[in-house]
């Protein structure tokens, strides 16, 4: 996927101070083996190796703060600032105090307030705000950027609460920036945060495919019992090369665990892209886990991912008729009949086609861990831009295909919905992920809110992954938020690397070295020493 994103996903509003003082290791659960048993009909190549050179590191301990829960409620006026540039007014009604600060549509777009933290902890802070039409908002602590949010258009004073606030005990400037229109910002509140310690980590240890095979029920496992307790990290790569892959390890002495990578097949088009398949499964032989994505163009004339891009429209594809089980020769009586449509009849031709694809690294013993119809709730692709109904119909064909007439069972399925509207049935989905991209300069930190948030749309019984991000969590932070993802995907190109370089657009090369040789993340010489090969 070509990932020049101009919309954040999901953009926070979480932020953290970095805070070091007591240090806490990381408990690991017990190995697993995985069973080896190729086919004997394989094509790939022995597994090649290339000597490279690393610097390495010593172990980072999981450092967390000593955390002091105490009740506040502090609220602080807008008129109490310095608001030079800005306007005092009182004629909206519903203000508190003597009135508010307003005129940001001039040369001054922001107002600080120094607050007092009672003590080390979370906590939520509140805005005030009025506005008459939809106007975002950008929150730096300590002149650092944290998120933003979007003042609603109601014209009444409404408070807008960003949680889960690490901040130490003592004074911070919090600064509120108009980005686009105006405001009126009447107070700031600050209350300690209840919310972090409803985190739970209690997924159930099965698989929803009761048929699942061994290798992949057994890699399920351990990504169950070591929920909580570590980040297993991974990597998107561009191509077949793994030059990503090996240009973390020159950089941390590390290489990460999961390599992600996209499959772009289409039944119109013969598929050759084997060498990505010999590197899918040589990754797997050589002990690390296989993450796939599918970059599903839609099937058309006029085809593309996007839904600005395509004629494609999965409306018309959606059919009451149960196509799950049926031949590909029953599909197309139907077809030839006009029972089904076109577009359902190049869906089905796509999904069979793609089975085939994964059924090449079944026959091998390779599980993956599945992601398809990512970021469906989000109108940019074209499975997700016809609404939540449409995506689930097309969740489920693929999931009892794939599962049921392909017999599939070394997919670990992984929903990436982003919205509780676009949720599937929980027997379809093991895994329940998000992909954050912050701007450059954010403080990225756990993105503790969007790990509840998620949480409380599918429950804790199951796992929570943060599937793509523009950079990787802090490890620190993630244990101190009590928000561990399972695993992390960092997309390519610029964020990771600047030509032959490593990019700090979105984290610095001393940040990245440490969070990869933290004891809370999971390497691949890690992983595999806790991996037994039979």
């Amino acid at each position: 996927m070509n990932k020049i994103k101009a919309i954040a996903i999901m953009a926070s509003f979480m932020m953290t101070v970095s805070f070091l003082s007591s240090c806490k290791k990381v408990e690991r659960k017990n190995e697993i083996k995985i069973n080896s048993d190729y086919s004997s009909t394989t094509y790939f190549e022995e597994p090649t190796t290339t000597a490279l050179v690393a610097d390495s590191y010593p172990d980072y301990p999981v450092t967390i703060p000593e955390i002091n829960q105490t009740e506040t409620g502090n609220q602080y006026q807008a008129e109490d600032c310095s608001y030079e540039g800005l306007t005092f007014e009182s004629e909206r009604a519903g203000f508190s105090g003597e009135g508010y600060i307003t005129g940001f549509s001039g040369d001054v777009k922001s107002l600080s307030f120094m607050v007092d933290a009672p003590s080390t902890q979370h906590y939520d802070i509140g805005f005030s705000i009025a506005a008459d039409s939809e106007t975002m908002c950008s929150i730096k602590i300590n002149n650092t950027p944290c998120g933003t949010f979007k003042a609603d258009s109601s014209g009444k004073f409404t408070l807008i609460k960003m949680y889960g606030i690490f901040m130490n005990e003592g004074s911070s400037i919090i600064e509120v920036e108009v980005v686009d229109g105006d405001i009126d910002l009447d107070y700031l509140q600050l209350t300690n945060n209840t919310s972090i310690n409803e985190m739970t980590y209690n997924p159930e240890n099965i698989v929803t495919n009761t048929g699942s095979g061994k290798n992949a029920t057994e890699l399920l496992n351990f990504i169950k019992e070591n929920y909580g307790k570590t980040v297993i990290s991974g990597q998107y790569t561009s191509d077949s090369s793994n030059k990503e892959l090996d240009f973390i390890y020159q950089i941390t002495g590390k290489y990460p665990t999961i390599r992600f990578s996209a499959l772009d097949a289409s039944h119109t088009d013969e598929y050759n892209d084997y060498e990505e398949i010999e590197a899918i499964a040589e990754w797997y032989r050589n002990g690390g886990i296989v993450g796939l994505i599918w970059e599903w163009k839609a099937p058309s004339s006029v085809s593309s991912v996007y839904s600005e891009e395509t004629d494609f429209r999965l409306s018309k594809a959606v059919t009451d008729i149960d196509l799950s089980m049926m031949t590909q020769e029953e599909i197309r009586g139907l077809f030839g009949e006009g029972k089904i449509s076109e577009e359902c009849y190049g869906i089905i031709l796509d999904i069979d086609n793609m089975s085939n694809i994964l059924l090449s690294l079944k026959n091998i013993g390779v599980p993956v861990l599945w992601r398809p119809l990512q970021e469906a709730s989000g109108d940019w692709f074209w499975w997700g831009a016809d609404g939540a109904s449409d995506y689930k119909w097309l969740w489920e064909l693929m999931y009892k295909r794939m599962t049921n007439y392909f017999n599939l069972d070394n997919l670990i399925w992984i929903w990436n919905g982003q919205s509780a509207d676009y949720l599937v049935d929980e027997s379809m989905y093991d895994i329940a992920s998000v992909d954050i991209y912050m701007p450059e300069g954010s403080d990225f930190s756990s993105r503790y809110e969007q790990f509840f948030s998620l949480q409380k749309i599918v429950g804790p019984n199951k796992i929570i992954a943060l599937s793509e991000c523009s950079r990787i969590p802090n490890a620190d932070d993630c244990f101190r938020d009590k928000s561990v993802w399972s695993f992390f995907g960092l997309w390519y190109g610029s964020y990771l690397t600047n030509d032959d370089y490593f990019s700090e657009k979105f984290i610095t090369k001393d940040e990245f070295i440490r969070i990869y040789n933290s004891e809370g993340v999971l390497t691949l010489d890690e992983y595999k020493a806790l991996t037994t090969i039979e």
